[in-house]
This record gives structure tokens, sequence and C-alpha cells, in this order.
């Protein structure tokens, strides 16, 4: 499976793509970032999950995106490669992940990544968009990202939330059943009709 066969890209994306596919084994044999079972699935599991954001939204030249919880840079840095006239801040509590990931970024030469070791609740500049996947319940994250969020709008759906989730989501969307947009990865594009996206939804929130 390759990123090629579901999205186009330049050869300077393609060649982006590859050289994660050998620096993530690479730092993942020195810190775990990945599951030692799971690195085998990186390009499925890591790569192209962090992409079905870019199936959901074309983030417009100059969009502003924060990444909450990137532990070694996903979502942002596949969006980063994906979307390379936009700006990605990928924040982590967790210094050696926030390290990994820049490393993985200057090393792919990204120039629109930043990434600080830093809590979401010290962050308090405004974005587009934020982005995370999993990083805690829906509820706990809306509270805090609320504040980052701006208000003027560049892309075709109005700033807020997104989320990569899977299992079941009910108890931590019901507080938002009348604003959240929640879609089955698997009706997005044929690169989530596999077994293991079988459960994955992306959570959309205006805020």
């Amino acid at each position: 499976m390759r990123i090629s066969d579901f999205f186009q890209l330049t050869d300077t994306q393609a060649q982006q793509f590859a050289a994660l596919e050998v620096l993530y084994p690479e730092w993942n044999s020195k810190i775990n970032l990945i599951s030692r079972k799971d690195i085998d699935n990186l390009v499925e599991h890591h790569l192209l999950h962090s992409l079905a954001i870019a199936q959901l939204l074309h983030f417009e030249s100059g969009t502003s995106i924060l990444d909450v919880g990137t532990g070694g840079g996903f979502p942002g840095i596949p969006l980063a490669i994906l979307f390379p006239e936009c700006h990605f801040t990928l924040i982590d509590g967790v210094g050696k992940k926030v390290m990994v990931a820049a490393d993985i970024a200057q090393k792919t030469g990204l120039t629109n990544v930043e990434c600080l070791h830093e809590r979401v609740e010290e962050e308090k500049r405004q974005f587009d968009f934020v982005v995370s996947r999993a990083v805690m319940p829906l509820p706990d994250l809306v509270k805090l990202v609320r504040k980052n969020i701006h208000h003027k709008h560049k892309n075709a759906m109005p700033n807020g939330l997104i989320v990569l989730k899977g299992g079941n989501l009910d108890a931590e969307i019901h507080p938002f059943r009348r604003s959240a947009d929640v879609t089955e990865l698997s009706t997005l594009s044929p690169a989530f009709a596999g077994e293991w996206f079988a459960e994955k939804r992306i959570i959309y929130l205006p805020l």
C-alpha cells in the first residue's frame, strides 16, 4: 500500500512520504513511538489514517493548524507534507516525542512545521483548526482548545476541531450531538476500505 495510490503527489511529496517510511522505523528502534508490532503497519495505521483529515477538508493556502498531542508527529507531519502552503504547530507534553517529530520534520525538508514541548493548556495562540488523534475524551479536549480557535474563516468549513477516533463514541459525542459531524472513514475513500478502519471515525466540531 502506498500513499500515492490514493493521493495525487508531487515528486517532492512522494519523496517525503518515502522518507517517513525510513525515518520512523529508525527512530522507533530507539524510542517507542509506535508499538513494535504496529511499526510494520506504518503506512496504513499512521500515515493514511492521519491523511483522512485531508479527505474531509482540503485546507486552503495560509491555513494554520494546531496538532494537539502529536506524539511522533501524527497527524501533523503527513498533513504538512500534503499541504505545504499551510502552517502546522505540533505540540506534545512528552519532550522526547517532540524531539523525534522535530527531527523527522527537519530531515524530511518540511519548512511549514513547528514542534513544541508543551501542554495544550500552555498554548495561547489561535489557529484555524485544531487536529488530534485520540489524545483524550472529546469533552475534555473541547474545553482545552476552544480558546485556540479564531473566528475569521478562510476554508470551506468553519474553523473548529477535527479529531480521529475509534470505537464507541456515543457518550463522548452526546454533549455535541447537535453540532458535531461524525463520519465513518470507510465512507470517505477507498483508502480506508481495510478491516483496520472499520470502526474508525472522524469528528468535526465547529467552535
